[in-house]
């Protein structure tokens, strides 16, 4: 993050998790985000790494999650991709600003074999106008990849951010 650039909430929410014992953090982390989005807590998605450049999140090839065939369901897979474009828009945004997701194209190209990750990353030029104005879209790019390190989709989110209706909290 620039010097500039004060943290947003979700940033700042983050950070208190310093304050936890090392060995706790991660537990604590997915708490917390699986409470502020309760669906990724039922299909269990895993948050391994969030950053304002890029965020990662795993979902393990459960029964919650498979399709008729045994592989990760496709609602599955699209949900992953969500979480994480939809979380390093989250750590962009200003606080005086609502994320939307407004757009989503997935094509399957092959068989998924076993858990998924998903890495959703921005530039610095797309962080720096999330800063500069209350109003906008982005071009999310993620990459979600099997345990056999095949890209089983392709998948191209756009956000939006538009002015809260609410003032901030801090």
């Amino acid at each position: 993050m620039s010097a500039l650039q004060a943290p947003t909430k979700l940033q700042r929410s983050l950070m208190r998790l310093d304050e936890a014992p090392a060995f706790m953090r991660g537990f604590v982390q997915n708490i917390i985000l699986r409470r502020a989005v309760p669906f990724t807590g039922t299909a269990g998605v895993k948050f391994v790494s969030l950053t304002p450049e890029r965020v990662e999140v795993h979902l393990a090839n459960e029964h919650r999650v498979q399709n008729h065939i045994g592989g990760v369901h496709a609602s599955a897979m699209n949900l992953l991709a969500e979480t994480a474009t939809g979380m390093v828009v989250g750590m962009n945004v200003r606080d005086d600003c609502l994320p939307l997701a407004k757009e989503l194209s997935m094509a399957f190209k092959k068989r998924a074999t076993g858990g998924l990750k998903a890495v959703a990353t921005l530039t610095a030029e797309q962080r720096a106008a999330m800063q500069a104005s209350d109003k906008g879209e982005v071009q999310v790019a993620v990459t979600v990849t099997d345990e056999a390190g095949v890209e089983p989709v392709e998948c191209v989110f756009t956000w939006a951010w538009v002015p809260s209706s609410r003032p901030p909290k801090n």
